[in-house]
């Protein structure tokens, strides 16, 4: 009787382990794709986060009594418990008193994550005073550490995707703009995960085309990148050299032909370099053609002699991709062409492509462009190489000091977005002597007599400690001038100079004064805004 039994438990598990492997097809003609032009694309749905929306709520401090004693109670409660939990024992403190203060403004946090480029850990965030509360402002503020879960679930218990902390940022370059109970926390938000796998599912489950697909990825873009979870499911994990080009990926996936019979694919090379000559406006057939692999390089190469430069870029572009040097040069003399409308296409080009060493070198050969827009993206590749010709110094606890020497003409660019930092192109610069510049409050001066070779900076400080005295003393050279105004004070009986503690937004809106006075030769320049509408309800 118990072998009997054993017998039919064995005969039972290998049936249903026939039926998992068969149940999603009927007859093999139905798993036959005979059409060559058959995309993984047009057999199912590629599954993938680019953006998350998130929210939170939070407590900025040190606002010298512009914040509010406002809360709502659902909002109170979670922030005491927040408070609570994240201060230790010995260091607690009384979170109702702490909302309360005028040193406190509670706001809304809200931000996108950029699920996109999963290389990037930090993207910005924008803050809120909350409707009905009596903020005054959020200038010099600080973020304390808050939570952010995804839009719509704050006051659900759900998963925490980031982390949002850091210096409030309220513009003040923008003509016409003074709502200074809104403001930006640069870089402030942190990923906390970056496990957001790509997914296709299948229009008609089948377990055959399901492996095919598997093998094809695997085979492509190296094992392991593709599991197969059951018929009509694949998971797929970014390669490494797509992490910050997951959207390109996701079009690549998207272009792969289920069958990689040679007679078929060069058929489809054809095809796409014949739509490449006809329409170089359309990126479909470059990404094609890259997902198809080397045995397109041949084909391409005939395009690199192209009299349409739009068309060289592609075919040079795809190779760089495909790890040929052969059109190199073809992304080296688009660059150097100063009528061309693809510089910076051609730029982004060899600095994703992996070939940095020439991407180092000719991104410094073009730092003295005739285009800014040329030099500053020069600049960036420069900077994400951690390349010699940027020397960046920490200032205080809210920015970089990034100078590029080798430039020869004398520009500012500050950033608005992204890590703050202020980039002094051609440095040293200096600032005239004779001048007399102070910030909108008339809180900060930088000051220096006519013939004097130094300058004086000055700040009056709330509550101020008997051991500071707000006043520093440099040299006339724009970035001392910068590190006297806004690296810390020395902490008690300390004798080196330190700061006057500065915020990055009045710094730079010093600036744009220095240059728009005239106090220094330089142009200014600043970033673009962030740009975060959720459209919530306030």
């Amino acid at each position: 009787m118990g072998n009997n039994m054993r017998r039919l438990t064995l005969i039972i598990i290998v049936s249903c382990m026939y039926c998992l492997l068969t149940s999603c097809k009927t007859t093999d003609t139905e798993t036959q794709i005979t059409d060559i032009n058959t995309t993984v694309g047009s057999l199912g749905q590629v599954l993938s986060s680019t953006a998350i929306p998130v929210e939170g709520v939070g407590l900025v401090g040190g606002l010298n009594g512009t914040g509010s004693s406002e809360c709502p109670p659902t909002v109170r409660e979670y922030l005491k418990q927040y408070i609570l939990s994240e201060l230790p024992e010995e260091a607690r403190l009384d979170p109702d008193s702490f909302i309360d203060s005028l040193n406190t403004a509670v706001v809304l946090i809200e931000g996108i994550m950029p699920i996109e480029n999963t290389g990037k850990r930090y993207f910005d965030l924008k803050i809120s005073a909350l409707t009905g509360t009596q903020t005054i402002s959020l200038e010099n503020g600080w973020l304390y550490q808050s939570e952010m879960k995804l839009l719509g679930r704050f006051n659900v218990v759900s998963q925490i995707l980031a982390d949002a902390v850091g210096p409030v940022y309220v513009d003040q370059l923008e003509e016409g703009f003074s709502n200074k109970r809104t403001g930006y926390i640069l870089d402030g938000g942190k990923i906390l995960s970056d496990d957001y796998k790509i997914r296709i599912q299948l229009y008609n489950p089948d377990y055959k085309i399901t492996n095919v697909i598997r093998n094809r990825l695997n085979q492509r873009f190296g094992e392991d990148t593709a599991r197969a979870l059951m018929a009509g499911e694949i998971d797929i994990v970014l390669p490494a050299k797509y992490k910050e080009q997951r959207t390109k990926f996701i079009k690549m996936v998207k272009s792969m032909y289920f069958d990689d019979i040679p007679e078929n694919m060069q058929q489809r090379i054809e095809k796409h370099i014949k739509q490449i000559v006809e329409n170089p406006e359309n990126d479909e057939d470059e990404i094609a053609l890259e997902t198809i692999g080397n045995d397109s390089l041949y084909r391409l190469s005939a395009l690199l002699q192209s009299p349409n430069e739009h068309i060289r870029l592609r075919a040079a572009r795809c190779m760089l991709n495909l790890r040929s040097n052969a059109g190199l040069d073809v992304i080296k003399q688009i660059i150097l062409n100063t009528r061309s409308t693809y510089r910076i296409e051609a730029l982004n080009a060899i600095a994703d492509s992996g070939w940095h060493d020439d991407a180092s070198m000719i991104a410094r050969t073009i730092l003295n462009d005739i285009d800014f827009n040329v030099r500053l993206r020069a600049y960036e590749i420069l900077r994400k190489l951690d390349d010699r010709s940027v020397k960046r110094t920490p200032v205080g606890a809210s920015f970089y000091l990034e100078q590029v020497p080798e430039s020869t003409k004398k520009e500012i660019y500050v950033s608005r977005s992204g890590q703050p930092r202020i980039v002094i192109f051609g440095s040293p610069i200096y600032c005239h002597s004779g001048i007399f510049i102070q910030s909108e409050n008339g809180d900060i001066t930088i000051n220096s007599s006519s013939g004097q070779n130094y300058a004086t900076v000055m700040r009056n400080f709330p509550n101020r400690r008997e051991d500071i005295t707000g006043q520093v003393r440099c040299s006339l050279e724009l970035s001392d001038i910068i590190t006297a105004l806004c690296d810390e004070p020395p902490a008690k009986n300390e004798q080196q100079r330190g700061g006057l503690g500065v915020s990055y937004s009045d710094m730079i809106a010093l600036l744009k004064q220095l240059s728009d006075k005239e106090a220094i030769d330089a142009d200014f320049h600043a970033g673009d805004l962030p740009k975060i509408d959720l459209n919530i309800k306030k």
